[in-house]
């Protein structure tokens, strides 16, 4: 999964450009001000033939369907969003790199500890 976090009302300023049917979008919908502008996002990456997969308060007004698969959120206080959301992305990241065959215990390339000179 190629994964890189915009604010919604950055996608078409380069992310948008990537779209394509190959290429899945997940996202964060709360149902908070900036729902709206989201959802017009949204409806960006759809006509470009994006799939998406949308976290979403229940609220919120999505509905799975062609192209969309919605996982239903419970509704929380705007503060503590962010920490409820994260949970989700974090366990698709871990599942996803266990199909690829991903060693999750042993990632390539990471040090334990970081020397400071």
């Amino acid at each position: 999964i190629h994964a890189e976090a915009y604010p919604a009302g950055e996608l078409k300023h380069g992310p948008l450009a990537l779209v394509d049917a190959d290429m899945p979008v997940v996202t964060v919908a709360p149902n908070n001000e900036l729902l709206e502008k989201l959802k017009s996002n949204l409806q960006e990456v759809r006509a470009r033939g994006g799939e998406l997969i949308v976290f979403a308060d229940r609220e919120a007004g999505f509905d799975n369907g062609e192209g969309i698969f919605v996982v239903n959120m419970p509704h929380i206080h705007d503060v503590l969003a962010p920490i409820l959301y994260t949970l989700p992305l974090q366990l698709l990241s871990y599942y996803v790199a266990v199909l690829r065959g991903t060693d999750v215990d042993q990632p390539r390339n990471l040090a334990k500890s970081v020397t400071v000179e």
